[in-house]
């Protein structure tokens, strides 16, 4: 999905961006596209002068007067920051994008900031990678973008950070702090964890196990490659919410060790195999409630798995036949094969599309395993 750069911005009067890492110049490219008037700051002059130079705006001048300031700073700061924005220009609204919503509410309650300005928000978006280079225009296309105003929240700055989130290419939520907190400690932060564990138990792991390594391994560890420094900043700052599902989390995999080990002493332990199974089962019966893409309603897909031959514009070819068959592609994974110069592309399409995409490759010569 991408942003239609021919539609009107909702956001007017100039924007300062606090932060240009990864998701402040990506939401900066965003606006700028739009024709967003959007002045850069940053306690870096290289990343403020990086930023500027990919497009993502201009440097602050003398007679700013932003209406808007997003703050894209660490969690461990986001507070001070936005503070010093609240008091810097007192007519603008402000909003930041951390990952926690919580904290940073309680400590600018408590330096008695003023909230009527301040619309905390979330976009549900990012990247393994870091930084102003690793920054999209269309990084928030389709994606939630929480919106957690408080109860004294003025009408105008709640609207201002749904138009700015729209403007994005988002699709704004509205949701308090407290249940922003909760539910990204399930479905963003939980998992960070869960991957982390699973891939640290690679690193001492013999060479011919890890060269067995799947598909299947890829795509649990995948977030593993994180921002270490980052993600101790997001723990720590919805450290409760997140022990809590860690800690339910523990009680199912210490009835799954049970069963395992019921198993090891007696291969016909009685309930063992159902214990299991059900595991299994409710994960996938989980797993189907995650949205479709751009937010849509969960979408069950089939998977058409092709070969494809390891050198230069073999996948662009299979992309390009994909397309001449009139198929839309949801998604594609790519998979090396151990020792052999062929990868597998298991490519993710609508039920109805399966079986005329697989004709349709197989007649252009393509190799489509049963």
């Amino acid at each position: 999905m991408t942003l239609d750069a021919a539609a009107p911005a909702r956001t007017t009067g100039t924007v300062r961006v606090v932060g240009t890492g990864l998701l402040g110049t990506s939401a900066a490219l965003a606006l700028t596209l739009r024709g967003v008037d959007v002045v850069l700051a940053d306690p870096s002059p290289t990343a403020v002068a990086l930023a500027r130079d990919l497009g993502a705006g201009r440097f602050a001048g003398p007679g700013d007067d932003p209406a808007l300031v997003l703050v894209a700073c660490p969690p461990d700061v986001v507070a001070d920051v936005v503070a010093e924005e609240l008091a810097r220009s007192p007519r603008a609204v402000v909003t930041d994008v951390a990952s926690v919503k919580g904290g940073p509410l309680a400590a600018l309650r408590a330096r008695g900031a003023d909230l009527t300005r301040y619309v905390g928000s979330h976009p549900m978006a990012g990247r393994e990678r870091s930084g102003a280079v690793a920054a999209r225009t269309d990084l928030f296309a389709g994606r939630p973008w929480v919106i957690a105003a408080t109860e004294v929240t003025g009408p105008a700055a709640r609207q201002a950070v749904h138009d700015l989130a729209a403007d994005c290419g988002a699709v704004p939520v509205t949701m308090p702090a407290h249940e922003h907190d909760e539910a990204v400690a399930l479905v963003s932060h939980a998992p960070q964890v869960a991957a982390s564990l699973v891939a640290a138990r690679l690193r001492e792991a013999a060479e011919p196990a890890v060269g067995l390594a799947g598909q299947g391994l890829r795509d649990v560890t995948r977030i593993a490659a994180s921002d270490p420094t980052l993600w101790a900043q997001i723990l720590a700052g919805n450290a409760a919410p997140v022990a809590d599902v860690l800690e339910a989390l523990r009680a199912d995999l210490d009835d799954v060790i049970g069963a395992l080990r019921a198993l090891a002493q007696d291969p016909v332990a009685p309930g063992a195999r159902a214990r299991l199974a059900r595991v299994i089962a409710d994960g996938g019966a989980g797993r189907d409630r995650i949205p479709g893409k751009h937010g849509s309603a969960p979408t069950l897909y089939r998977t058409v798995v092709v070969v494809v031959p390891d050198r230069p514009g073999a996948l662009a070819a299979l992309l390009t036949d994909v397309g001449r068959a009139g198929v839309n592609l949801e998604d594609l994974r790519l998979e090396h094969s151990e020792g052999q110069a062929v990868a597998l592309a298991s490519i993710d399409v609508l039920p109805a599309s399966a079986d005329p995409l697989t004709e349709a490759l197989r007649a252009r010569g393509w190799t489509v395993p049963h």
